[in-house]
């Protein structure tokens, strides 16, 4: 009899542990958590912690400034960037503009400038309006016109023939190339210096002075 009942009860359980197989396979799929352990307690009395991963962020260009992003109407897939230096001690995207309006050119041929502290602040981003009406560039001439046609131009403001850019500048200056890395997936090998462009006329921008490793050095991808 002792035999039977203990029959019974194995059968019982193992219609449980099936039941709750069922059950689990026909209940909808919760979110895969992560499994933390107190790393403090000895391994014996290591629980498991359940707590969600944690939400993706609201939004991927919030720490940007807004004004970056151009209208997504004619927003242009750009595959490269090109940096340069004015060549000049001072200046600004609008002293700029009046200087290729004389060459014959409409406007300003950069997408962004970065001061200098001169006639602009010091690292101060400057979007032109190439960029705000994702027109074609004027700033890297090449045989078939691809850096002007899909290459970001980026001007700061100095001659790095002779020192290096300000501190500040550097620092706008990743911030803006990490956007534009994050944006359209532009890889470190796709930045160039305007004499180091595939096809560019022989030049020495953006100067020798110009810190081109420790800028890549301080990006992704």
């Amino acid at each position: 009899m002792d035999k039977s009942v203990g029959l019974r009860t194995a059968a019982r359980i193992l219609m449980f542990y099936v039941f709750l197989f069922v059950l689990g396979g026909c209940a909808p799929e919760e979110p895969r958590l992560q499994i933390l352990y107190d790393r403090g307690l000895p391994e014996r009395h290591r629980q498991p912690v359940y707590r969600p991963p944690k939400p993706p962020p609201t939004g991927v260009y919030s720490s940007y400034p807004r004004w970056w992003v151009p209208p997504a109407a004619i927003e242009r897939k750009w595959t490269a960037i090109v940096i340069h230096h004015s060549a000049t001690e001072t200046g600004d995207a609008a002293s700029f503009g009046r200087e290729h309006e004389h060459r014959g050119w409409e406007g300003v041929g950069y997408d962004f400038v970065i001061g200098n502290g001169t006639d602009s602040g010091d690292g101060e981003v400057e979007v032109t309006f190439r960029w705000k009406q994702q027109k074609t560039g004027a700033h890297c001439k090449t045989p078939d016109n691809w850096a002007n046609e899909r290459a970001v131009g980026i001007c700061l403001v100095g001659d790095f023939t002779n020192r290096p850019p300000t501190m500040r500048q550097m620092r706008s200056l990743e911030r803006l190339v990490e956007f534009l890395q994050k944006r359209y997936g532009i890889r470190k090998s796709l930045i160039y210096g305007h004499k180091d462009t595939p096809g560019a006329h022989v030049t020495e921008c953006p100067g020798r002075y110009f810190p081109m490793s420790r800028l890549k050095s301080a990006l992704a991808f």
